[in-house]
């Protein structure tokens, strides 16, 4: 067995040449504001995963590592935690992969620019789920089919999210969840010591700009279920920096949503 691979047959080489070119080069195969869209992109999963849990759950609507070990510790009979909210997000997660999947697959095949449909596609969807909870209170715990309601369309436009931002493939910034980004920042910094994660390049201060803005995404949010803010209002602002993401970077050069990500280089 080479000493660049895993026991189960895995490239480690490959996990390291890849952390190396992010390190290297975020941001300079990128259309020039996509960084900073992305940064906001993840802000507004802050919010909306707090607004999923906090208010309409408890379930996650992006990070589904929570929803499986919910419905596995439901499986256990333990902790007494509400396992349907969390089933539905699932479903509804895996729905919007597959659509976003397939939506992508035509688009390109059609030379149509799939990163800014499937944002304008997301921002719709995340309006239609502030409109299904126009006047609903925020509720912990014992969710309501009207709740379970807005918890699955919110999932779908997750699902669709994440399939959009992987192809993508922005270096650092993954925008709905930062377990990696934060591991890669702090093995690059001064505390860690890592080269190949690149401390105080581009792409490291990157990582740390998506850990500060999910954390502020669902602070603010936090402090607007805690205000007594309805669930359709606090879906509003996310539904509205979508869209406002997708429309600038209508103005962008073309980004190819392949394997490797970054700039088209296609006339």
């Amino acid at each position: 067995m080479s000493a660049r691979e895993d026991p189960a047959g895995v490239s480690l080489s490959g996990v390291m040449d890849e952390d190396r070119r992010a390190a290297r080069t975020a941001g300079a195969l990128l259309p020039p504001h996509m960084p900073a869209l992305m940064v906001a992109l993840t802000a507004v999963t802050g919010v909306i995963e707090a607004v999923s849990l906090l208010a309409l759950g408890p379930a996650f609507t992006a990070m589904q590592t929570g929803n499986v070990l919910f419905l596995a510790f439901g499986a256990a009979q333990a902790g007494n935690l509400p396992t349907l909210p969390a089933g539905i997000s699932l479903a509804a997660f895996v729905l919007g992969v597959v659509c976003g999947s397939h939506l992508e697959a035509v688009s390109e095949a059609r030379g149509r620019r799939w990163f800014i449909m499937g944002l304008l596609v997301e921002a719709g969807l995340l309006l239609a789920a502030a409109a299904a909870a126009w006047g609903l209170a925020p509720q912990y715990g014992a969710p309501t089919p009207r709740h379970l309601a807005v918890t699955a369309v919110l999932a779908l436009a997750m699902g669709l999210r994440n399939t959009t931002i992987m192809r993508a493939n922005v270096p650092g910034v993954p925008t709905t969840l930062v377990t990696r980004s934060m591991t890669a920042f702090l093995g690059g910094s001064a505390m860690g010591r890592v080269a190949v994660y690149g401390y105080r390049t581009a792409g490291w201060r990157l990582r740390g700009l998506s850990i500060l803005a999910m954390f502020a995404g669902g602070f603010a949010g936090a402090l607007l279920i805690r205000a007594g803010c309805p669930v359709g209002w606090l879906l509003l602002p996310p539904a509205a920096a979508v869209l406002v993401v997708g429309l600038v970077y209508r103005g962008q050069p073309p980004l190819h949503t392949g394997p490797a990500g970054g700039r088209d280089r296609s006339p």
